[in-house]
């Protein structure tokens, strides 16, 4: 089972990590395509069993939307229990410099946010970050004390987003995101700091996602903790127990659950998004896991490997070439492709990320982004 620790890493975290960075581009090549319309992330009004477009957009969706999202949430968790450790390993105090960590991370999700895409995670993450590295220090009984006060709560208030959300379908209302063509205009016709400026501009109503999901990401950064914990990302017998868990629970309740998408006139979204989708993450890292075992020496595995272990340079990577594909300031393809190829972008985009991680990993260890923010925390710790 390839979760041995090489280089002080776990290869199948890496792995995992490189798969979530490349599924979160699934979601957003739509939002790419479309020109920034959210609306292209849902299903209210599709009436996919008439056209193929919509059909294939929406299968996409099925697989990847909030999945690999939930997924690199888990990890972000898991790599903060990591850390923690470290501390540990050598007396440090706690969180102590890994707020420096969170800084530079909020730092780097603020200019992406600002110069390549609304709808970055970074920020979000920064912040849920300061604020488990505090439950962390608190030992388990707080984590669990937090998880279930979070969990209750989020649980509570997305099932009543659900119910009105099904009500409106069945009364017949016409439930959608509005006419976001002033949007789609600025990223077929506007130049790139007008679209910086749009941003900028409107960052309270852009941002109002990133700060809505902070208590789901504190319960996932807490899911990958207690996993890290139990063992789940271990080569023996009790690794493998807990993955078939997740396994069984992952796919067994969240397929069932993320079908609901394609109910017609949607009602079931924003549900799936932000409560069902996580499930489905947790039996995603069981399969792939699995996978990894039963033919550790693929070199598929490899290039997702690498592209793991620079994560935040793909991320940013990617976001930068869709937006070059897509945007009127580059090839302007936005608005006019079919869902067949804007799979095919996605695909090749992630092709090309992996190929060139898998170079760069090989000539540099770290990614480009990854080594600026260790340069510069070295220049923090030596002050």
């Amino acid at each position: 089972m390839t979760v041995e620790k090489s280089n002080n890493r776990i290869r199948l975290l890496d792995i995992l990590r490189g798969f979530a960075i490349f599924g979160t581009l699934g979601t957003n090549i739509w939002l790419f395509a479309h020109l920034g319309d959210l609306n292209a992330l849902f299903s209210y009004g599709a009436e996919w069993w008439t056209s193929v477009d919509d059909f294939l957009r929406l299968l996409v969706l099925f697989l990847v939307n909030g999945k690999f999202l939930g997924m690199l949430t888990i990890l972000f968790g898991v790599g903060l229990e990591l850390k923690y450790r470290q501390a540990l390993r050598k007396s440090a105090p706690w969180p102590g410099t890994y707020l420096w960590i969170c800084l530079f991370l909020l730092i780097e999700g603020f200019l992406h946010f600002a110069l390549v895409m609304e709808y970055d995670i970074l920020m979000s993450y920064a912040v849920t970050a300061v604020i488990v590295s505090f439950i962390v220090r608190g030992g388990d009984r707080r984590i669990n004390r937090v998880l279930k006060i979070l969990a209750g709560f989020h649980v509570s208030v997305m099932l009543a987003v659900l119910a009105v959300d099904i009500y409106f379908n069945l009364s017949g209302a016409n439930v959608s995101f509005g006419s976001m063509e002033y949007v789609a205009a600025l990223y077929r016709e506007g130049a790139w700091m007008e679209q910086v400026v749009y941003r900028l501009s409107n960052m309270v109503l852009l941002r109002f996602e990133a700060l809505m999901v902070i208590p789901l990401n504190i319960i996932l950064f807490l899911t990958g903790i207690r996993l890290m914990r139990a063992g789940a990302f271990s080569p023996d017998e009790r690794g493998r127990r807990i993955r078939r868990v997740m396994l069984r629970i992952g796919l067994g309740l969240g397929v069932p659950l993320n079908l609901l998408l394609f109910v017609p006139n949607g009602g079931f979204d924003l549900g799936i998004r932000y409560l069902f989708a996580p499930i489905l993450s947790l039996g995603y890292m069981a399969m792939i896991a699995r996978l990894v075992e039963r033919s550790e020496h693929l070199k598929v595995w490899r290039f997702m490997e690498a592209a793991g272990k620079m994560s935040l340079s793909c991320y940013v990577l990617q976001n930068l070439l869709a937006s070059f594909i897509f945007y009127g300031w580059g090839l302007g393809w936005g608005g006019r492709l079919g869902s067949l190829s804007v799979i095919g972008v996605w695909l090749a985009v992630c092709l090309a990320e992996a190929v060139l991680a898998a170079w760069w990993i090989d000539r540099w260890k770290l990614g480009p982004m990854e080594w600026t923010r260790k340069a510069l925390l070295k220049m923090v710790a030596a002050r």
